[in-house]
C-alpha cells in the first residue's frame, strides 16, 4: 500500500481542508496518509523567512483572500468551515497536543478533534482546551497532560519540521509520495491523478 507522508499545521486552513479528504482519498486509491502535524513557525523558522510577516509578498496572502478562498474550497468540498478564534501563541502547542495523543495510539482521531475545535466548533484552543478534547476522544487525560509537557512530545514536534524542511517543504500542507512532493490543498487532484496513474510510472 502507498505511503504519504502528510505534513500539516493545525491552525492552517488549507491543512484543515485537506484533512478533510485523506479518508476518502485513501479509499479511492488504496494508500495510507502518514501524519506529520508540525508547528508551521518552526518550518518557517527553518527556512528563515515567512510570506506572513510584513507586507504581503501577493494577494494570495492577503487574509481577506485566504479567508474567502478557504470558504469556497469548504463549499467545494461539503465541510464545515469557520474562521478559527486567534491561535496559542506557542506555535507548537497544537502539535505536541498530537504527538501527546499518539502516545495513547490516538494520532488521527486527535487530530481529527482539534481539526474540528478549530474550524467548525470555533473554540479557542489553550492547553485546558487540549486536555479537554483529549477526554472527549477517551483518552487518559492525566497520562495526556503529562505527555504533552514531556520532552518527547516536544521533541517529535521538532523533528517532523526538520524533517519537513530536510525535504523540501516550505509550507503546509505538503505531501511526499517517495520522492514526489505535492504542496497545498489545492494540488490533492494532482496527487490523486498521480496515485491514481503510479502503477504506469
Amino acid at each position: 500500500m502507498e505511503e504519504v507522508e502528510f505534513f500539516f499545521g493545525l491552525g492552517s486552513r488549507y491543512s484543515y481542508l485537506a484533512f478533510t479528504q485523506i479518508a476518502r482519498i485513501e479509499a479511492a486509491h488504496s494508500c495510507t496518509f502518514n501524519l506529520q502535524p508540525i508547528g508551521t513557525g518552526e518550518l518557517l523558522n527553518l527556512r528563515g523567512a515567512s510570506p506572513f510577516e510584513g507586507v504581503p509578498l501577493s494577494g494570495q496572502y492577503e487574509w481577506g483572500y485566504r479567508r474567502r478562498d478557504a470558504a469556497a474550497w469548504a463549499e467545494y468540498y461539503h465541510v464545515p468551515f469557520v474562521e478559527p478564534q486567534p491561535l496559542p501563541e506557542d506555535h507548537r502547542l497544537m502539535a505536541r497536543a498530537c504527538y501527546a495523543a499518539g502516545m495513547q495510539g490516538a494520532l488521527r482521531p486527535y487530530c481529527e478533534a482539534i481539526f474540528q475545535a478549530v474550524f467548525v466548533d470555533n473554540e479557542r484552543v489553550d492547553v485546558q482546551t487540549c486536555t479537554a478534547i483529549a477526554s472527549r476522544i477517551k483518552l487518559d487525560a492525566g497520562l495526556f497532560g503529562e505527555a504533552i509537557c514531556s520532552s518527547a512530545a516536544k521533541e517529535r514536534v521538532t523533528a517532523s519540521a526538520r524533517r519537513a524542511f530536510e525535504r523540501g517543504a516550505f509550507g503546509v500542507p505538503t505531501f511526499f509520495v517517495g520522492h514526489r512532493m505535492f504542496w497545498g490543498n489545492d494540488r490533492l487532484v494532482l496527487l490523486e491523478h498521480y496515485l491514481a496513474h503510479r502503477v504506469r510510472r
